[in-house]
């Protein structure tokens, strides 16, 4: 399985755990505001300290580049961390947990490395495919199964046959794991 970690504050600089790739880039629809207390990282009770999070913002875009122009002025850089390994992920979501415990949001999202781009370098629907698997199987299984009844009907869906691409080159090996 493949995870990715969005950084958009201190994990820009300091991830604390072990990562395959990152990637500089942007989230859509997202701005970062101060308006996380912080008692146990960068305050105390008596002087809580401040810390950024993400809150929804239509038309905003989290991790644009002050320099990019006026259309970027209040936009910063994140970055996307890549988590292969299985148990690489279990040390990071376990030491998330306690780093961001201020948290319990979690979602799936795109993230774009290029301002032009229309297509995301990361798509959330891609993760939380290979991620995903209940009682009929690896949610990756539908899709490589509808991309090939698609194919059998002549049908060549773009956004299907591009997904199951993006897929199985963030999980290589994996094919179907069921008929």
């Amino acid at each position: 399985m493949v995870m990715w970690v969005f950084g958009y504050g201190s994990l820009i600089w300091k991830a604390g755990f072990h990562y395959d790739d990152r990637l500089v880039g942007f989230i859509k629809g997202y701005r970062r505001v101060f308006y996380q207390g912080s008692t146990d990282h960068r305050g105390t009770v008596d002087y809580p300290g401040r810390t950024v999070t993400l809150e929804p913002a239509e038309g905003e875009i989290c991790g644009m580049p002050i320099a990019c122009g006026k259309e970027a002025n209040s936009m910063q850089w994140g970055v996307a961390y890549k988590i292969s390994q299985k148990e690489d992920e279990e040390i990071a979501l376990t030491y998330l947990e306690v780093r961001e415990k201020q948290y319990d949001k979690k979602a799936y999202l795109d993230f774009f490395t290029e301002l032009t781009d229309s297509t995301p370098a990361i798509s959330g629907v891609m993760v939380q495919i290979i991620q995903a698997e209940g009682p009929s199987g690896p949610n990756r299984d539908y899709l490589f199964q509808l991309e090939k009844a698609l194919l059998q009907l002549g049908c060549e869906d773009k956004h299907v046959i591009d997904l199951a691409n993006e897929v199985r080159r963030n999980v290589p090996g994996r094919e179907l794991t069921t008929a």
